[in-house]
């Protein structure tokens, strides 16, 4: 009886199976093919350059809207302390990516050759380093800071590259005095009156003041890009490593950041809400105003308009590591192609700014 119930089951799964298979296709005809497996899901640890503000909305854009999922990514973006910090934190390999200014790149790669990194999109085509002083202090260009105390802390690049600065405008370098401080004493010490300028990055430097209860008519700026130095600025940045292991996952993940940079310039205020939901304490108008900012003083130049953001332009960035190399008295000078490379782009369409 137990024989006869095995052999009843047996046949009729065979049966079963037999009534759910495919037909064969007609002869001569080839199976349809199986449909494309789903890509592996890639993790990539990424780190910006600061606080989550503003200007980091592209980047929240694509997290948050899913655009590096449907590049097949998964992706964690954490706030940084410095450029420094974060080319530091992702040639530990403690991230597999980040954001940072490309100058302190270019600085840390000559001293760590074994550790270089490469930059892989240049989003702000000019670098961020300013000159901040006041009108009350009758300084109205950089030859009145000839005899002045400018203070900020002593790593910061503004600072060091400071006698590139003066050179293009016409001064002794040492006809200065520098006062040291920390960063976030620094605006508050002009705003007192304990020194004459400070050196800072464009949009940290304006809105520290503002928040000092300095007027904006007051506020004076000579930003590095301005007087004609051609530095870049802040760039996605990997280890080449990590970037010919991963070269699938890194242009999704350009491509899904040049989605987010373009809704960004689309509509900054839609943008920044995307900001305010992760980080709610934020003043959503100045931070709206710092993005506009970004996007006038470095992302929106002729260049961009011309070639798309995340490009560079050969020449310029050659002569632009020559002169950081000189600022920072670095012992050698890196070829153009060791600290950029275009190779992972999206296409140029895809990287022009809306309207253009």
């Amino acid at each position: 009886m137990i024989r006869k119930f095995a052999l009843s089951v047996a046949v009729a799964a065979a049966v079963s199976a037999c009534a759910t298979l495919p037909a064969p296709p007609p002869a001569g005809q080839q199976p349809a093919a199986a449909p494309p497996a789903k890509p592996k899901v890639a993790h990539i640890r990424f780190a910006l350059d600061w606080a989550i503000e503003g200007p980091s909305a592209p980047f929240m854009i694509a997290l948050d809207k899913g655009y590096f999922a449907e590049e097949g990514l998964s992706v964690v973006i954490d706030r940084g302390t410095g450029s420094a910090g974060t080319v530091t934190k992702i040639a530990s390999g403690a991230y597999e990516m980040g954001y940072a200014d490309i100058n302190s790149m270019i600085e840390f790669n000559v001293k760590n050759p074994d550790k270089a990194l490469q930059a892989i999109a240049i989003l702000y085509n000019t670098a961020p380093m300013t000159v901040f002083t006041l009108k009350d202090k009758g300084i109205a260009s950089p030859a009145d800071l000839v005899g002045k105390k400018l203070g900020a802390p002593a790593g910061d690049a503004g600072r060091r590259l400071f006698p590139l600065f003066a050179k293009q405008v016409g001064i002794d370098p040492n006809s200065v005095e520098w006062v040291t401080m920390e960063p976030a004493l620094r605006e508050a010490a002009l705003a007192k009156g304990e020194v004459d300028a400070i050196t800072a990055f464009y949009g940290s430097g304006w809105f520290g003041l503002l928040r000092n209860k300095v007027e904006p008519d007051n506020i004076v700026a000579f930003m590095y890009a301005e007087q004609g130095l051609p530095l870049y600025g802040n760039a996605v940045m990997a280890s080449p490593k990590f970037l010919q292991e991963n070269e699938e996952a890194v242009k999704g993940f350009l491509r899904a950041l040049a989605r987010g940079w373009r809704e960004a310039l689309a509509d900054p205020v839609a943008a920044v809400e995307t900001i305010k939901r992760r980080e709610p304490l934020i003043d959503a108008e100045i931070e709206t105003a710092r993005l506009k900012m970004v996007i006038e003083k470095h992302f929106l130049t002729e260049e961009v308009k011309k070639n798309g953001f995340g490009a560079a332009d050969p020449e310029r960035l050659a002569k632009s590591i020559e002169m950081v190399a000189e600022g920072f008295e670095l012992p050698s000078v890196p070829k153009a192609e060791e600290i950029f490379t275009d190779k992972y782009l999206p296409a140029k369409d895809l990287r022009m700014p809306p309207g253009m």
